[in-house]
């Protein structure tokens, strides 16, 4: 049985305590799952006004990560609502949309659910110094009063580990045209056929999210597949990914006013990527299509 095992370790201030980057980052590029534990207390984290300083040890699931220039790692939540310890869940049905980063570098991007209108404008909002909470340290906010809030930050908790399981494979890789640049799709086929579960790392699936003045930086992100379907005559294999949250591509990756989104795609092994995006501000679903090279990955 594949185990986790923690490849880097910082503390409070975000410095070295074990491992390396170089081993996260190079693990992620194979494909790896990504877990990251904190920890915190109850008082300084979750009701200042308690009494109780019980430590609380957290351990999260990035079920989709980025590799950004080939030396930068992030990962983000896409399938958590807001929880309120100990509980249940917070007062508005909404996602919590987190990034890590491997420096320790945290976001926060919030699209409400539940159906309320807001009125706000898209733009830069106040930065909350958050007396009560010291070890909080807030480093942009955006669009506070419209449906889609997202912030920056930097939490001093305990400490951050970064977990990672590697018993991926690539098995194959092509162009934007789909062009095999190594591994074959027979192999893909034989695994998937054999049950092995699936996952695509997309390359510069953010791009659009740029602006034209801006330089672009060059991404992958990984995202795993939930149903995958081969068409056997025209050897053709085109999957449903699970849920995925785009932002624009930087270095810490976080948030910004209109620089996000999140939804599904569909990746085809031809290089064509279906996708049907949600507008976090409005929550509209739109459909449109690129072509991107891809690497894919089997769990064996």
């Amino acid at each position: 049985m594949s185990k986790w095992t923690c490849v880097l370790e910082l503390d409070s201030q975000r410095q070295l305590v074990a491992g390396s980057e170089a081993a996260l980052r190079d693990a992620i590029c194979e494909g790896a799952d990504l877990r990251v534990g904190t920890g915190f207390l109850h008082n300084e984290h979750i009701d200042t006004t308690s009494d109780c300083n019980e430590l609380i040890r957290e351990v999260m699931d990035f079920r989709v990560t980025y590799l950004l220039e080939n030396r930068w790692v992030a990962g983000i939540e896409t399938l958590r609502m807001p929880i309120s310890l100990p509980v249940g869940f917070g007062p508005r049905a909404s996602m919590s949309f987190f990034i890590y980063n491997q420096d320790g570098h945290q976001a926060i991007a919030r699209p409400h659910l539940d159906g309320q209108r807001s009125f706000g404008e898209m733009e830069s909002s106040p930065i909350d110094d958050h007396p009560d909470m010291p070890k909080f340290h807030e480093l942009a906010s955006w669009d506070a009063n419209t449906n889609a809030p997202s912030a920056n930050f930097i939490y001093e908790f305990e400490y951050f580990r970064y977990f990672l399981k590697n018993d991926w494979e690539e098995v194959l890789s092509h162009d934007a045209q789909g062009r095999i640049e190594s591994g074959s799709l027979a192999d893909l086929m034989g695994a998937f056929s054999a049950g092995c579960e699936i996952k695509v790392a997309i390359h510069n699936l953010c791009n659009d999210l740029t602006k034209p003045e801006e330089s672009q930086v060059e991404h992958e992100v990984f995202v795993h597949i939930g149903a995958g379907y081969y068409y056997t005559e025209r050897k053709l294999f085109m999957a449903s990914a699970n849920p995925v949250v785009r932002t624009r591509p930087s270095i810490p990756l976080g948030y910004g006013s209109s620089t996000w989104d999140f939804g599904w795609l569909m990746p085809r092994t031809d290089g064509h990527l279906a996708r049907w995006l949600c507008n976090p501000y409005s929550l509209q679903f739109e459909k449109s299509d690129s072509n991107h090279s891809m690497r894919w990955f089997v769990s064996r």
